[in-house]
C-alpha cells in the first residue's frame, strides 16, 4: 500500500455494471403501461448526462421525474446492485481492503443506494461522496439536495477541491464528469473504465483506457487477483470462425480481432508477432516460419477436427498448446457422406444437371438402392464409427479398416488389411487423419484392387488421394461415382478460383470442404474450442490438447499457480523445487506430465513470490516457457 496515493472511483457503470437509476426505473415503473418508453427516455438522459451533453442538475431532475420512485423501491434496488458489482472489482477485493483509507467513491448518484453497495468491498462510509434524495411524507422521491455540490455541473471538481487530497490522485470512471477532475488539475491521471460501457467522448480524453481493474493494478504494479490483465491477451481469429467464439473470448475480456479469410505464410508471420491466442480452420498453414515470429503465442485453437495444417512438433518445442474440436462436427460429416452415397448410387448428379439443361432422362439404368450394399470405411475414428452406426441403420453392410485396433460397432465387420476392404465393398469412404504417411494412401494400385463400378468418397484430407489416378479411374468406368470434399490444393478465400482435373467428370460431386460446415457444427466448435483455451489460460488444464501432455486441474483459491514448460530432461522438477525451497516457499500442490518432447509442471504455492523467484525459474536450463497464472 502506498499512503501517498489516493484513488477516486465513480459508482454507476464503474463500481457497478449498471446505472443505478436505470435499474430503479425497472423496479418503480414495473406496472406502468408506458414503462418501456419511460425507460428508453431514462437511458437517453443518462447517456447525454454522462457524455457531457446535458447539464447534470437538469439530467437528475428529468430522470427522477420519470422514475416515480418511492423509498420502498430502494431495498430491492440494493439487492439487485449487490449482484451487479463489476466483475474485476469483486475479483480484486484485496485492493479495496489494503487501500480502504485512500479509496473515495465520488458520484453524481445517491448515497442511499451507494453506501450499502460499496461497503460490500470494505469502502468506508465517510469516504463516499454522493447526492441524497428528498422524500415527501409518503416516502415518494420528489427531488434531491440541491445544496450538494455533486448535484451540479463541475460538482466532482468542487468535491475534490474540498477533499484537498495530498499526494498522487488517480481517477477511475466511465463518464465525462470523471475526466473533468483531471482537466481541473486535481488528479495525476484519468483512467477511462470500459469494462461495462465505453463512451467515445470519454475514452478520447483519457490518459489510459482500462478495460478492467486488473489493467489499472497491473500498470501500477499493485497486488492483483490475476498476474496479467486479460485485455492484454490479444486473440486473432481467422477464416470466419463462428460468432460464438468471438463473443465468448470478448466476454472473457480478451482483445479479439477477426478476419474472414485465411492469411498466407508471409502475412501471418507479420501479423502473429504480438498475438497470444490464434484461432484458425483448415486453410491457414501454421508453419515453422510463422511460429518463429510468434514470440507471445501461448495457445492455438483449430476450429475443426484436423490439425495437419499446424506444425504440432514446432508448437510443442516452443511451448504452444494446440486445441481442436475432435467431436463437434462429426454428425455433419456423416450426414453429408450418407447423402452423397445415396445421390451417387442413384446417378443423380448427372440427372440433376440434365434437368437444368432441359433434358428429361427418366430411366432406372445405373440407379440402385443402398440397402444390402457393402460400405467400406477406411479410418474408424469418431467420424468413421458414427458413419458405421448410421449406415447400418438404413441397411448397409458395413466393413471397416483402421491401423489401430478398434472395437466394431453394431454388426460392422473388421478387415485385416486395406486391400481386403477394397476388394470386398461396393462403396469406399475415407475418414483418415492428415498425417504425412497418409499422402496418396489411395492411388492407382488401390483403385485396381477395388470392385468395378465402385462408389468412392473422400471427406477426410485432400492429400490422401492421388487425384490423377482418381480421374483416370472415373473416365475408365472403374469408379462409377465419386464425392470429393477435400483437395490437395484449395483456395484460401471464397474469392479465389477453384481448379481441379475432376471438374466436369460424370457422376461426380465436388464440394468446397464443407463436410463439417453446418450451422450446428460451427456453433458447437465455436463454443468448444474457446472453452478449452480459456480453461488452459485460467487454470493450466490441457485436457484435449493435441500436442501437450493432458492435465486436468481445478481452479485454485488463496494460493498462486506457476506453470513451467521445459524440454523433457531429467532433474528439472528438482531444480524448480530447490528454487522454491531456497526462497522459503511452501508447495501446496504439484502436477507433472511429460511426453517425448516436453515436461509440463504446475506448481501451486501458498505465499506471494517476488521478482527474483520468477527470474530464477525462468533461467532454469531447458526452460521453454514460464507463466504465472495468479
Amino acid at each position: 500500500m502506498n499512503s501517498s496515493r489516493h484513488y477516486v472511483i465513480d459508482f454507476d457503470s464503474t463500481f457497478t455494471q449498471v446505472e443505478a437509476l436505470d435499474v430503479l426505473g425497472e423496479i418503480s415503473l414495473e406496472n406502468q403501461p408506458d414503462k418501456d418508453e419511460r425507460l428508453q427516455e431514462l437511458k437517453s438522459l443518462t447517456d447525454r448526462g454522462m457524455g457531457g451533453e446535458l447539464a447534470l442538475r437538469e439530467s437528475l431532475s428529468l430522470r427522477l421525474d420519470l422514475l416515480k420512485a418511492n423509498k420502498n423501491h430502494l431495498a430491492p434496488l440494493i439487492d439487485v446492485l449487490k449482484g451487479k458489482i463489476s466483475t474485476s472489482f469483486v475479483r480484486n477485493e484485496a485492493f479495496f481492503e489494503e487501500n480502504s483509507d485512500h479509496i473515495y467513491i465520488v458520484s453524481n448518484g445517491f448515497k442511499e443506494f451507494i453506501v450499502p453497495i460499496v461497503k460490500e468491498l470494505g469502502i468506508k462510509e465517510e469516504n463516499v461522496f454522493a447526492n441524497t434524495f428528498v422524500f415527501d411524507d409518503e416516502g415518494k422521491i420528489i427531488g434531491f439536495d440541491k445544496e450538494n455540490v455533486l448535484s451540479s455541473n463541475n460538482g466532482k471538481v468542487e468535491q475534490l477541491k474540498a477533499l484537498d487530497l495530498k499526494g498522487d490522485v488517480y481517477v477511475i470512471g466511465d463518464g465525462y464528469t470523471d475526466y473533468e477532475i483531471k482537466a481541473a488539475g486535481l488528479a495525476n491521471k484519468f483512467y477511462a473504465f470500459t469494462e461495462n460501457i465505453e463512451r467515445d467522448k470519454v475514452t478520447e480524453k483519457a490518459d489510459h483506457i482500462t478495460p478492467s481493474l486488473d489493467e489499472f493494478l497491473y500498470v501500477h504494479k499493485m497486488n492483483k487477483a490475476i498476474s496479467y490483465p486479460k485485455n492484454r491477451i490479444k486473440v486473432l481469429l481467422l477464416e470466419n470462425v463462428h460468432p460464438d467464439a468471438l463473443q465468448i473470448m470478448k466476454n472473457e475480456g480478451y482483445n479479439v480481432s477477426l478476419q474472414t479469410g485465411a492469411m498466407d505464410e508471409d502475412e501471418l508471420a507479420e501479423q502473429i508477432k504480438d498475438v497470444s491466442v490464434l484461432g484458425i480452420r483448415s486453410k491457414t498453414q501454421l508453419t515453422k516460419k510463422v511460429l518463429d515470429n510468434a514470440n507471445r503465442l501461448i495457445a492455438v485453437g483449430a476450429f475443426c477436427i484436423g490439425t495437419n495444417q499446424i506444425d504440432l512438433e514446432e508448437c510443442l518445442k516452443k511451448g504452444i498448446a494446440v486445441f481442436n474440436a475432435p467431436y463437434s462436427n462429426t454428425r455433419s460429416v456423416v450426414e453429408l457422406a450418407i447423402g452423397e452415397i445415396i445421390l451417387l448410387m442413384r446417378n443423380l448428379p448427372d440427372k440433376i444437371a440434365k434437368m437444368h439443361e432441359g433434358n428429361w432422362d427418366k430411366s432406372a439404368s445405373h440407379s440402385y438402392e443402398v440397402r444390402g450394399k457393402k460400405l467400406g470405411i477406411v479410418g474408424y475414428g469418431n467420424i468413421g464409427a458414427q458413419l458405421s452406426v448410421m449406415a447400418e441403420s438404413i441397411g448397409f453392410d458395413v466393413y471397416y479398416y483402421d491401423l489401430v485396433e478398434k472395437l466394431a460397432l453394431g454388426n460392422a465387420t473388421k478387415c485385416n488389411s486395406l486391400k481386403e476392404l477394397l476388394q470386398t465393398v461396393d462403396i469406399v469412404s475415407l475418414h483418415v487423419d492428415g498425417r504425412k504417411e497418409n499422402k496418396n494412401l489411395i492411388g492407382e494400385k488401390q483403385f485396381k484392387e477395388m470392385k468395378d463400378g465402385v462408389i468412392f468418397l473422400n471427406l477426410s484430407r485432400g492429400h490422401v488421394v492421388d487425384i490423377e489416378a482418381l480421374k483416370n479411374n472415373i473416365n475408365s468406368g472403374k469408379v462409377n461415382g465419386a464425392g470429393i470434399d477435400v483437395f490437395p490444393s484449395e483456395p484460401k478465400t471464397n474469392k479465389e478460383n477453384f481448379e481441379s482435373s475432376l471438374k466436369g467428370l460424370p457422376n461426380v460431386i465436388l464440394t468446397p470442404h464443407i463436410g463439417g460446415s453446418t450451422e450446428e457444427a460451427q456453433e458447437n466448435i465455436g463454443n468448444f474450442v474457446p472453452g478449452k483455451i480459456i480453461e488452459y489460460i485460467n487454470t493450466g488444464s490441457t485436457t484435449n490438447s493435441v500436442n501437450f501432455p493432458n492435465l486436468q486441474l481445478p481452479i485454485l483459491e488463496n494460493a498462486h499457480r506457476l506453470i513451467h514448460i521445459h524440454h523433457n530432461k531429467p532433474g528439472i522438477i528438482a531444480h524448480i523445487n530447490r528454487v522454491l525451497a531456497a526462497n522459503d516457499i511452501n508447495i501446496v500442490g504439484q502436477h507433472l506430465k511429460t511426453n517425448e518432447t516436453i515436461g509440463y509442471v504446475i506448481t501451486d504455492i501458498d505465499k506471494a513470490y517476488n521478482i527474483e523467484v520468477v527470474k530464477e525459474l525462468k533461467e532454469i536450463k531447458d526452460t521453454i516457457k514460464f507463466r504465472i497464472l495468479y
